[in-house]
């Protein structure tokens, strides 16, 4: 009897249902782990940041300051990583030119090379050029008011992460820092021309890079696609434009890399880079003529051409942020320890390796837990990009961060690396009505777009321009009251 119950098919079809309920179980318990596990990977990382403080440390006075900082400075770098490392990737994944998988590993690898080897000069910057340590009563204020900087900015990015707000972290972080300062020792504490030369770099940065986005794409436009036979043209020009990406990576890492082992001066690094640079595009003349061989003569060739550019550019970028942007999570935390450790809140500071490795791990980190979703955003929502516009986004962007690295400015890359999407974007609106007004001047009965088709055809969307312009705004002051707010909370707490 059991045997015929067994084989009944309305004892099958039971079973099925059954078995069909466990596995949606599976499936819906999956995809509610799944949103767990980046944020608890994220919270191991910041706990083995704190240990590996204390592990450096030992018995040092102060330990315990040491160790929350250095798990707030964590925390600070997992948010620039699922943030800001979007703008230097989007691009070139928006283009079809990279794999989420190849941007992420590229993005690793360069942005902490970047950190590592570079980013002294705007650490120095963060730590002590924003507010005037000689204010501050004694080392204990001094260290508060960088723990509540470092607070401040970290929760006001993770907020804006959340809500989908584009901040800047460098705004962030600058405002945390002038905020706490002001609440520790009022305004004279703020160092107003430092900050001043800071917002002026806020304004020229952007405007820079899509100025030379713009005129990238002008250079490829003119001389490659309008050109009779393009081919030939990119087999001329594509080279020339890699050469100017190795020249100005070659420079900037002689004048900042090797600066430790011997100094270099400005005049022979920009030689070093002026050769490197020349002798890359003797090699890739050859490259690039072999990768062109039996392309069609149209636009969609070129795309093939501009692929090893692009993920050059988008590696020399990334590079780039990683020794620009690691101040932001570093700049406080490397503060704290050496005010901690040795009572010297007003000397210069020195950086200890581990310090920036937090950084630079953290960085990459928060890249690869939280990184893909915004990837896509940037790469595909501001404005279309093939491998052409985006190569000259992610070039001009690297330009204007390594210019403003070299001169211990923390700008902000999301705005540099915006600003050059939007630069290409206007550019190409530009160019559409500059080549709508010539056909019209030689056919003028051709029908053409009304005013308001024209309108709706918009290359570049306006209500991102506005959104960004609204964030810039906000995020200074914000992240100013809320450091502010923290560190009176802390000496409320601490009597």
């Amino acid at each position: 009897m059991r045997a015929a119950n067994d084989n009944d098919p309305r004892h099958l079809e039971t079973l099925d249902r059954d078995l069909e309920r466990y596995s949606n179980l599976e499936l819906a318990t999956s995809y509610v782990s799944r949103p767990i596990v980046g944020p608890g990977l994220a919270l191991v990382f910041v706990i083995l940041a704190g240990l590996a403080a204390a592990l450096f440390l030992g018995q040092a006075n102060n330990t315990l300051i040491v160790v929350i900082a250095a798990c707030l400075g964590a925390y600070m770098a997992l948010n620039i990583g699922a943030n800001d490392v979007a703008n230097n990737m989007g691009p070139a994944v928006g283009a079809n030119a990279l794999t989420m998988g190849g941007a992420i590993a590229i993005a690793v690898i360069f942005e902490s090379a970047g950190a590592l080897i570079a980013g002294g000069d705007v650490v120095s910057t963060i730590a002590k050029g924003i507010i005037a340590p000689e204010s501050m009563a004694t080392a204990s204020v001094f260290i508060w008011a960088m723990m509540a900087a470092l607070l401040a900015a970290a929760l006001w990015v993770n907020l804006a992460t959340w809500i989908g707000a584009p901040v800047s972290t460098t705004h962030s972080v600058v405002g945390g820092v002038m905020g706490a300062g002001i609440a520790a020792a009022g305004f004279a504490a703020v160092n107003w021309s430092t900050m001043s030369a800071i917002a002026a770099s806020w304004v020229i940065s952007p405007v820079l890079g899509g100025i030379i986005a713009a005129a990238f794409l002008w250079l490829i436009k003119s001389r490659i696609i309008y050109r009779d036979d393009k081919i030939a043209a990119a087999r001329r020009w594509v080279p020339i434009l890699i050469g100017i990406m190795a020249g100005a990576f070659a420079s900037y890492l002689v004048l900042k890399g090797l600066k430790r082992v011997h100094s270099i001066d400005l005049g022979t690094s920009l030689l070093v880079g002026l050769g490197i640079g020349l002798v890359t595009w003797i090699v890739m003349i050859p490259l690039i003529a072999r990768q062109s061989r039996g392309l069609e003569n149209r636009n969609k060739s070129l795309k093939t051409l501009f692929a090893i550019p692009l993920v050059i550019s988008a590696a020399l970028l990334s590079f780039a942020h990683g020794a620009n942007d690691v101040a932001n999570a570093v700049g406080p935390l490397a503060a704290i320890v050496q005010a901690s450790a040795s009572g010297d809140f007003m000397g210069d500071v020195s950086i200890p390796v581990w310090v920036m490795i937090i950084g630079a791990m953290g960085i990459s980190f928060g890249l690869f837990l939280f990184g893909p979703k915004l990837i896509r955003m940037v790469g595909g929502q501001i404005t279309k990009l093939n491998p052409m516009r985006a190569y000259c986004v992610a070039l001009s962007a690297a330009i204007t961060v390594i210019v403003a690295s070299w001169l211990g400015l923390p700008v902000s890359s999301t705005h540099i690396a915006v600003g050059g999407v939007f630069g290409v974007g206007f550019f190409r609106e530009w160019d559409a009505e500059r080549r709508l007004r010539k056909a019209r001047a030689a056919m003028p009965d051709r029908a053409v777009y009304s005013k308001e088709e024209r309108r709706r055809r918009k290359l570049v969307r306006r209500s991102h321009f506005m959104t960004i312009i609204a964030a810039w705004i906000v995020t200074v002051p914000a992240a100013a009251m809320l450091s502010g707010a923290i560190f009176w909370g802390i000496t409320l707490v601490l009597g």
